[in-house]
């Protein structure tokens, strides 16, 4: 795939403007989109859209599910235009903080409103009229649409119901999907099945939406694929053959990295793939993966593209990183199998801290771009790659990423030699703030695809991180504000595109 000179910002859905606590697919998406219209802004960079929970402290990377979207995201004011929701069913909205995400709080707020709108529609159904036989089919069209969806609601209404912690722990018959077993619990569920296929429709239909609009502004949309997916998931219990598995449907081993000097590996306690069996079925459940995102999305980032050409399994019993051994990935035969089913798929690949000749050659033969972020560099030492004046074209130029501090608190954290090599590599004179540097730098280098974050165009420090990697607690809660949606700063990338760019 041969991309063409472009520029992007990321920010998530959950952290785009609104008044119901979160980022949705509402106004305040559009008025994002309008946003980077105006600035000239080709792609909008986002995570992983499935559903979150507590337990994976809300982390996108960990959802119950690679195809289902987030019931969060969905925007209210959606439901009261569908007429499932009254205005005044919406009051009154709590007093949500404009500049992160609550996330009981909104979960509280919302999730009783999407139960209220599902009773209506269900309602207009049963009355039977034009509206209901319309709505009725339109549902049933994504159910056949969509095979993954039955599978998905069914897990979650079991999840909701039973009290074990995961599905690893339900009774046999359930966890190793005895037909009979699935079939009582699927009439038992019967109406919860209901509303989770009712609420990923909503999402779907609404997410195309914004899509649209998002191609009217000239913006494409950059997904992301967590080449892992949690073990606690509709993925793993509904394609057991898809993984490594034991007879009981337990893990026999799990993802993560070994150790390193200075450091001890990590245990990620993700499900690794059975690639071979994977193979022998012609990658059927990645060919469904991808399709659901390039439904969804126009270019996808493959994270941890290394875990395709090779990967560390630990055994499932054991938890020291240290005893796990590398494994080889599907390399170039998977991705042969996706060229021959969806043509040549604009893919980022994720190359990051790993040096791995193979897995550079797969991303040369089949053109997919790596990354570079600046934050990485020695900017005291000449030639450094990650300096932005030494990207080779073939790479995606970031700025900062959803798992790095923002620029302006990895500046403030620099020792001062490499901030005064940082000044002197790119010409600094102290007229410009410190993130329009960097912004400029990385518009100006030589990579195909020039991407900042929200945070760093707005100047924010290490207050405004997205995700600390390794951590639990306060992540994926930054949020801007419509206020912050300036003209200037739109002004500002419109310039720089006209400039570095077109």
């Amino acid at each position: 795939m041969r991309f063409d000179r472009s520029a992007g910002v990321f920010c998530h859905v959950t952290s785009l403007p609104g008044r119901h606590g979160i980022g949705d697919l509402g106004d305040g998406a559009e008025a994002f989109l309008s946003f980077l219209g105006d600035a000239d802004v080709d792609l909008w960079q986002i995570c992983p859209v499935g559903p979150t929970t507590s337990a994976a402290g809300e982390s996108p990377y960990q959802s119950p599910s690679a195809f289902a979207g987030n019931p969060l995201l969905i925007d209210l004011d959606g439901l009261v235009a569908d007429g499932w929701l009254d205005e005044s069913d919406l009051e009154p909205v709590p007093d949500f903080p404009d500049d992160r995400v609550d996330y009981p709080a909104v979960r509280e707020y919302k999730l009783p409103l999407l139960r209220t709108a599902f009773e209506r529609f269900d309602e207009t159904v049963e009355d039977g009229g034009d509206a209901g036989a319309e709505a009725a089919a339109e549902l049933d069209a994504f159910r056949e649409r969509e095979p993954w969806l039955a599978d998905y609601a069914l897990f979650r209404a079991l999840s909701e119901a039973r009290p074990e912690g995961t599905w690893v722990e339900w009774p046999d018959p359930l966890r190793t999907r005895d037909p009979e077993a699935l079939a009582e619990a699927r009439d038992e569920r019967a109406t919860e099945v209901r509303f989770r296929e009712f609420v990923q429709w909503t999402f779907d239909r609404q997410w195309r939406e914004l899509r649209a609009v998002a191609a009217d502004e000239g913006v494409s949309i950059v997904g992301d694929v967590p080449i892992y997916v949690a073990l606690d998931s509709a993925d793993v219990w509904a394609n057991p053959g898809a993984f490594r598995l034991d007879e009981a449907n337990r893990p026999t081993a799990v993802a993560g990295v070994p150790p390193n000097p200075g450091d001890d590996g990590q245990r990620w306690g993700n499900p690794v793939y059975d690639w071979e069996r994977l193979a022998e079925r012609g990658y059927d459940w990645w060919l469904a993966r991808f399709r659901r995102l390039f439904d969804l999305a126009d270019v996808a980032r493959l994270d941890h593209f290394l875990g395709f050409v090779k990967y560390w399994a630990i055994p499932a019993d054991r938890d020291d990183p240290a005893a796990g051994e590398w494994r080889e990935g599907p390399g170039r035969d998977l991705f042969e199998a996706v060229e021959r089913e969806l043509g040549r798929a604009p893919f980022i690949a994720e190359d990051l801290g790993f040096e791995e000749p193979r897995m550079n050659e797969l991303m040369a033969e089949f053109g997919f771009p790596g990354m570079r972020v600046p934050q990485y560099a020695d900017w005291c030492e000449e030639g450094n790659p990650y300096q932005p004046m030494h990207y080779p074209e073939g790479v995606v130029g970031y700025t900062s990423t959803h798992d790095t501090d923002t620029w302006v608190g990895y500046y403030e954290d620099l020792p001062e030699r490499q901030r005064d090599c940082f000044r002197y590599n790119v010409g600094a004179d102290g007229d410009r703030a410190v993130e329009w540097e960097i912004v400029d730098e990385v518009w100006a280098s030589e990579a195909v695809i020039a991407m900042t974050t929200m945070q760093d165009l707005l100047g924010l420090g290490s207050e405004a991180r997205f995700n600390e990697p390794g951590t639990v607690d306060g992540n994926w809660e930054w949020r801007v504000t419509r206020d912050d949606l300036d003209d200037e700063i739109a002004d500002r990338l419109w310039e720089l595109a006209g400039r570095h760019i077109r």
